[in-house]
């Protein structure tokens, strides 16, 4: 594989292939899907596909065999226990993949080889040159290839961008982006979430949001620094990550993420943005907006503090399950493929790479020894150099 150098970018895609090459939406409009894994999230995925007018769901595959017993019986809709037979005998415009993490590399090149359009939950692999690899082959290969970080499909966090955009906090000077939740509470038996190769953990299941989202408002960084892997309950992977990122013209962020935190009754993400002419604070209900004298507030703005709800700023969706997010994420994905794009309209797999090298990097740091003071106690110094182990505290 490649290496993924700092500010490499993916080449451009040659020219179109003969339209005989791509998979086309069948002759009433509609584009075939297939869905791949139906745990939580597929079952989610699944159940607003089949409500969207433009999708056809030809085939659901997934390795437990009562759960395919369940839906045939209950759907009508074909199951298959082979990805291979699957894909062979339903002939899908598109799939979705909502498999545990370790699984979606082979099976999301196994899509695009096949030339099909590719929804996969995130993070998109546990490898950023893996990551890298499959962007490239689905810009090669002109397919539509998103991934599922639906905080970009939430309007809080859009109206954030678009604030960020049009300058009107002024400079950027620093992001606290952070996630808390329930979700690992004790010690328990193994799953494909709670192992490093196989989910990834709190780093890979959970940070991978918020860093998603920095990368959206302030780019990638030029530096990252101070990560620290904490365990609280797992044994196999981290419960808590923190770090820092550093930009070369300035501004600055720290992501603070912990999924093993009972005073909060869900997940939540949130965002606070400093500037020079104001500041901002995002979650998925509501964003605060703080703007000082010497601003230019926006329509629907005012110098001072302004409060606008998520209700006010959610565009329709056609069916609601969970959050218009999960709906309008899909609504995405598919009005690109019907409109035969060659690109995700949002959350491509370029970006998500640049996201999992993101997610790479911090997990390198964090086993980094700390650097301090030259002329502290040597004893100190001994013992802040010990490298420092995933789980262990001082």
């Amino acid at each position: 594989m490649t290496a993924y150098p700092e500010a490499e970018a993916l080449t451009p895609p040659p020219a179109a292939p003969e339209p005989a090459q791509l998979p086309h939406p069948d002759r009433l409009g509609r584009v075939r899907l297939g869905v791949i894994g139906v745990g939580k999230m597929g079952l989610s995925h699944l159940s607003i596909a089949r409500a969207l007018a433009e999708v056809e769901v030809v085939g659901v595959c997934d390795s437990t065999d009562y759960v395919l017993d369940v839906l045939g019986k209950y759907t009508g809709l074909r199951t298959f226990g082979s990805v291979d037979k699957m894909l062979s005998e339903t002939r899908p415009d598109a799939i979705v993949v909502a498999t545990p993490t370790g699984t979606h590399a082979p099976l999301v090149r196994t899509a695009l080889e096949q030339g099909l359009h590719v929804f996969c939950e995130k993070p998109l692999t546990l490898s950023a040159d893996e990551s890298k690899e499959l962007a490239q082959i689905a810009a090669d290969r002109g397919l539509v290839a998103q991934v599922g970080y639906h905080n970009r499909f939430i309007a809080t966090f859009g109206e954030v961008k678009r604030l960020l955009d049009a300058g009107v906090i002024g400079r950027p000077g620093h992001i606290l982006a952070e996630a808390y939740g329930p979700v690992v509470l004790k010690h328990k038996g193994s799953t494909w979430r709670s192992k490093r190769t196989t989910g990834g953990g709190c780093l890979y299941d959970y940070a991978a949001h918020p860093i998603d989202l920095v990368n959206w408002f302030l780019g990638v960084p030029d530096q990252i620094r101070g990560s620290v892997l904490h365990s609280i309950f797992s044994t196999e992977t981290d419960d808590e990550v923190y770090s820092t990122f550093l930009y070369d013209d300035g501004p600055s962020a720290q992501i603070s993420v912990n999924w093993s935190d009972d005073s909060y009754r869900k997940m939540s993400t949130s965002v606070t943005v400093s500037g020079s002419l104001g500041r901002i604070f995002a979650d998925r209900q509501e964003i605060r907006v703080y703007l000082r004298e010497g601003a230019e507030p926006p329509p629907g703005y005012r110098i001072g503090w302004n409060v606008r709800y998520t209700t006010e700023l959610t565009p329709a969706v056609s069916f609601y399950l969970r959050g218009e997010e999960y709906t309008a994420q899909l609504e995405s994905f598919v009005g690109a493929v019907k409109a035969g794009e060659r690109t995700a309209r949002q959350n491509s797999f370029a970006g998500a790479a640049e996201t999992d090298r993101i997610l790479e990097e911090i997990l390198r740091d964090s086993r980094r020894p700390l650097e301090i003071a030259s002329d502290a106690p040597a004893t100190t110094r001994r013992e802040r150099w010990m490298p420092r182990r995933q789980g262990q505290r001082r």
